[in-house]
This record gives C-alpha cells, structure tokens and sequence, in this order.
C-alpha cells in the first residue's frame, strides 16, 4: 500500500471521486475548467528572475491538505516531457508546488529554452479527472 492511501486512510479522508488503479482517490474536475497562462505567454523572450502569473477559470484555488469540492492548487512543470496523471505530483526541480494556494512565482532559469506548463491538482497532490492543464508554452531566457 503507498504511503498516500495509508495517509488518507489515518486521516480518515473520505473523497467522492473516482479512484486510480492503484486505489488513490481522484477528485473531479468542474466541466469546462481550465488553468492557463496570464505570463509569460508562448514564444516569449524573457530575463531573469522570470515572473510567472498562473490564471484559472471554471474552478478556484485552495491549499493543499484543504478538501473542498471544485478547487485545487497549481503545480508548474518545467522542461517536463511526461506526468502521470493518475499519482500525486512529485516535487522537484522540475514539478513545482503552490500548495499555500499561490497563483503566481518568480523564477531562475539557466539561459535558453524552457518549456512551461501549469497542472492543478486536488488536496493530495493528484491532478483531477479529467486533468486540468495548461498548454505547454515555451519560452527563451535571455
């Protein structure tokens, strides 16, 4: 059992959403919910620090740990090729969390092209069904 079904069921989480293959709970996602975007946009020269506005429509934002039907919180994945959409997003590097509930970050990106994309994802970490997430934007740091 992993270690997220064993926390859910210490904390006696009772969740009405459907359940991955491997038994977490997955919240659903409003119809017609979308996260997008505000800064930068696609194609975009930037410069150090990078600032990030993170822009939500159909849903609203709550922090991480808080159970509310129709919220989550955003995750930036940066220069990520694949996410598993079925499993808590893990945090690194790469896969940011704004689990106080923030909408926008600042960032130090290494010169050249990055790809940028938002996810949100429910109290657990664990992106909605179906998934809210952002086109994939890309952008050059000067």
């Amino acid at each position: 059992m992993r270690m997220y079904t064993l926390i859910a069921i210490a904390f006696g989480l009772i969740v009405s959403s459907a359940v991955t293959a491997e038994g977490l709970p997955r919240s659903e996602s409003a119809e017609g919910a979308i996260v997008y975007f505000i800064s930068p946009t696609d194609g975009e020269v930037v410069k150090n620090p990078v600032k990030v506005v993170f822009g939500l429509m159909g849903m609203g934002v709550s922090p991480a740990g808080v159970e509310k039907a129709n919220t989550g919180h955003h995750h930036l994945l940066i220069n990520v090729e694949n996410i598993a959409l079925d499993q808590p997003v893990k945090s690194d590097e790469q896969h940011r969390h704004f689990g106080g509930g923030q909408t926008e970050t600042t960032l130090e990106l290494a010169p050249g092209q990055h790809t940028l994309q938002l996810l949100l994802a429910d109290h657990l970490h664990i992106p909605h069904k179906p998934p809210v997430m952002s086109k994939k934007i890309t952008i050059t740091v000067e």
